[in-house]
Order: structure tokens, then sequence, then C-alpha cells
């Protein structure tokens, strides 16, 4: 039966969604990254973590605008639509659901699989893998069945999902908050051995004066600061959207910037610079908190990635339909029917699943193990950054042309914010993934290495795939 969605979601949801789908894996992951990357400066990691949150702020400001001016059904597609036009949004929401979506998605089941059964070996040691937990056979396929799990709570009730992305959102905040405070008090009133200053100025003390190693820094930031933008796929769900999506978008960006920076500090009061270089934050947590607890680390980030996952399919699985109610897409009237009981979607959820199963396979075959696809197999989990930035530019100048009517810093200011934001995170990410290891690859003697141009054709292929399948409005 065929049906609009009900406006269901409230203020609330709306931030936990920001919150829940950005704050996840990148953040346990990336401060090592971080500090690797900075040889172990310190300030100059924090300066990375607030120049990566000014972009996505920056981007958040520009959005927000148009959250006030456009409501239809899926945020983004909408807003490339009434900017720019129904083929440009019909290419932005195709983009969105086959590549962008659905190959994060894919990247935080199996980060999901891996930490609970990071937990699962660390409270039982007896339990043999075929592998580590990184790359065994049964991550792989515990990562399908938690992918299967959370689709099927959003396909049978979108309330359970809101109440799991709730849920999810402040028990993975339960860690970081911890490290956050008890960390920094624990750095401050505490010293290595043989030293008179505390740990955290010691720590701090190792600034080196060399921003050479900054861009490279900033960039690590983005995979964590990456998916605020899905928030956006429920804005015709959130009541009073017009008023609440903007208010959660900056809100939520704020939290997360302030978590970041907070747990960062955190645990650097934790173990030396050295260490957490080496072997990442586990080190700090069992300093803090002891052995018990750093086990039940391994739960909470299972957890975070858990909520994020969420999060992530909640925009994934609405992909198709936000194209079908505009006559677009494949099998149009399949798509826009909405089950009766459920309220859901579910044609779309269905074929959604399928395409995040694709990119758990490529995934794995591409990062995991003996790479299958060759030259093609890149990362991705952060090549897709490249093109959905590159997308907003168009859609932020855009916007500028049109809104003639909007004051001078909603019309010209904050938009402008965007492209710049947008122009960063795109050389930011064509710098890493394509001229950094083509000159690493060229300066070793090896052969030719640009991952982002391998990316690119297969996007290449995928949109022209999309494009073909697209059904243009017919004019009544």
């Amino acid at each position: 039966m065929e049906k609009g969605l009900k406006k269901q979601y409230g203020l609330l949801m709306a931030i936990c969604m920001v919150v829940g789908t950005v704050v996840g894996s990148g953040v346990f992951f990336k401060a090592q990254a971080i500090l690797q990357k900075t040889n172990g400066d310190m300030p100059m990691g924090i300066l990375a973590w607030i120049i990566g949150g000014a972009v996505m702020i920056f981007c958040v400001l520009a959005f927000c605008v148009m959250a006030q001016r456009y409501e239809k059904v899926n945020g983004l597609v909408d807003y490339a639509e009434a900017t720019i036009g129904g083929k440009y949004a019909y290419f932005m929401g195709f983009f969105s659901t086959v590549i962008y979506t659905p190959a994060m998605t894919s990247v935080l089941a199996w980060l999901t699989a891996r930490y609970f059964l990071v937990f699962l070996t660390s409270v039982n040691p007896d339990l043999q893998l075929n592998g580590d937990p990184v790359t065994s056979s049964e991550t792989f396929l515990l990562a399908g069945f938690i992918l299967i799990f959370v689709f099927a709570v959003n396909t049978l009730s979108s309330k359970l999902a809101g109440k799991l992305q709730i849920s999810a959102t402040f028990i993975k905040l339960i860690p970081l908050l911890l490290m956050a405070v008890v960390g920094t008090i624990y750095g401050l009133t505490h010293n290595f051995a043989g030293e008179s200053t505390s740990i955290l100025a010691s720590n701090f003390g190792t600034g080196t004066g060399n921003f050479s190693p900054l861009f490279g820094a900033v960039v690590a930031t983005a995979f964590a600061y990456e998916g605020w933008i899905l928030a956006t796929s429920i804005n015709s769900e959130i009541k009073n959207s017009k008023r609440n999506l903007p208010i959660a978008l900056v809100l939520g960006g704020i939290i997360i910037i302030a978590i970041y920076l907070f747990y960062y500090i955190g645990v650097a009061g934790g173990a030396p610079v050295q260490t957490l270089i080496d072997e990442g934050t586990a080190p700090a947590f069992i300093t803090v908190f002891g052995n018990v607890f750093g086990n039940i680390l391994n739960l909470f980030v299972a957890v975070s990635c858990l909520g994020t996952l969420n999060g992530l399919l909640i925009g994934c699985i609405r992909g198709f339909y936000s194209l079908a109610v505009r006559n677009m897409g494949p099998k149009v009237n399949l798509m826009k029917q909405v089950d009766e009981g459920s309220g859901m979607p579910s044609n779309s959820c269905i074929v959604g699943l399928v395409i995040v199963a694709a990119w758990l396979v490529y995934f794995f075959g591409a990062n995991l193990t003996t790479p299958w696809f060759g030259k093609f197999s890149f990362d991705s989990s952060e090549l897709p950054i490249i093109t959905i930035y590159g997308l907003y530019i168009p859609m932020f100048i855009q916007f500028m042309r049109k809104e003639k009517e909007l004051p001078a810093l909603k019309r010209f200011v904050l938009p402008s914010l965007g492209v710049i934001g947008s122009a960063f995170m795109v050389f930011a990410a064509l710098y890493s993934h394509g001229y950094a290891p083509y000159i690493a690859a060229k300066e070793a003697g090896q052969g030719f290495t640009c991952p982002v141009l391998f990316y690119l054709i297969v996007f290449a292929v995928i949109m022209a795939v999309g494009m073909a399948l697209m059904k243009p409005k017919k004019s009544k």
C-alpha cells in the first residue's frame, strides 16, 4: 500500500542521529592515526581535530539554511532538487544510495563484528578464531548477521530503530566521557616515573613547531567527522523539521567536536605518547581504569559501532524510496510502496540491504585479505568522501544564485563557508589517496599506484548505470 511517511521523530532523536552517526569507530581509530601522522605532536593533534571540526561546522551551517527552506522526503536529495534540478537530485540520490552510504555502512558492520569478537576473545582466551578478529572469516560472517539484525529492527519498526539509536548514542558516550573526565584528572595528578611534571604536561610538551604533518592529520579526521549529513534523510519524519533539524545539526556538531577534543586530551593523560602511537588507546584505558575495564571497553566500542551502523542504515534503506516518490529510478511503483503495518518502504529496504552486503564483500576482498580486485582495490570507507563533498559545491553555489530574498548572511556567507569546507575535503582526499601514494610508490620503485583514480573509474561506471535507469517525471 502506498502512503507517506509519518512525522514520528522529535528533536532528541534528530540530535541522537547526528551524534550517533558520527561518533563511532572514527574517534577510537583516528586518535592513534593522528598521533602517528604528527609524530606524537599532541598540540598539533588538537589543532587537527579543531580544523576538521570547523570544516564540518561550515557545511552544517550551510545545510541548516537549506533545511529551513526545503522539506519533502530525503533532505539531501531535496536540497539537490531545489537548488539545481531533478536530474541532479537523482544523481545525488543514486550516488548516496548505491555508493556513499552503503559503503560506509558495510565498514561499520565489519567494525561492530570485530569489536564484539575482540571482547569475546579477551574474556574467553580459549575461544579460537580462524585468524585474528580483524581478518577472520568469523568476523565476516558475524558482520553479515549484525547487518541483517539491524536491518530487521529498522524494517519491522521505525520507532524501535529510533529507540535503538537513542540508547546506543548514550551508551557509546559512556567510555568517551569517562576517559575525557577521569583520564584528564589522572593525567594532571600523576606523573611518569622519574619525572616531576604531570603526564599531561609531559605529553603536551611534545610540540615540534613543524607544521608540515598537519595536513595529513586533518585528513585523518575526515572519516571521524563524516556521516552527519545522513540525519537529513529523515527530515520528512521529524516533527517540525524546519525548526528541529537545523537545531539538531548545529547542536550535534558542537557536541561531536567537544567529545573528540576532550576524549583526545583524556587519552593523553593515561599513557606515554609513544605507547599511544604504537598500541592505540587501549593502554590508556587500562592505566586509568584497570584491566577489567580494558575488556569492558571493547564491548562499549562494539556498541558504539552498532549505533553508528544503525544511523547509517536508517538513511541507507530509504534511498530508492526517496527516488521513487519522484518517479525516478528502477521499479518506481515497487520502490515507493510503504508497508501498512510497519510504516516502512519495505521493498526499498530490501534492495538497500543487498547493496550494503555487496559492499561488505568488496571491503573484505579489497582491504582485509590478499586483494581480490587488483588495482581496483581501494579504501571504501574514505574515498566516497571525495565525491559527496564535490557534489555539495554546485548546490551551495546555486543556492547563492537563486535565493535572492534571503539576507546576506544566509545567502552568501554560510553557503560560501560550505564551499570552502567542501573544497578542502576534496583536495585533502585527493592528496591522501592520490598524490601521496603515487609519490611513495614512485620513490620505492613500485608500479603505478593511485587508488583515487581507480575509485573514480568505479564511480563513473556505477553512475552511468544509474543514469541509464533514470526515468524522468512525466508531465501531466
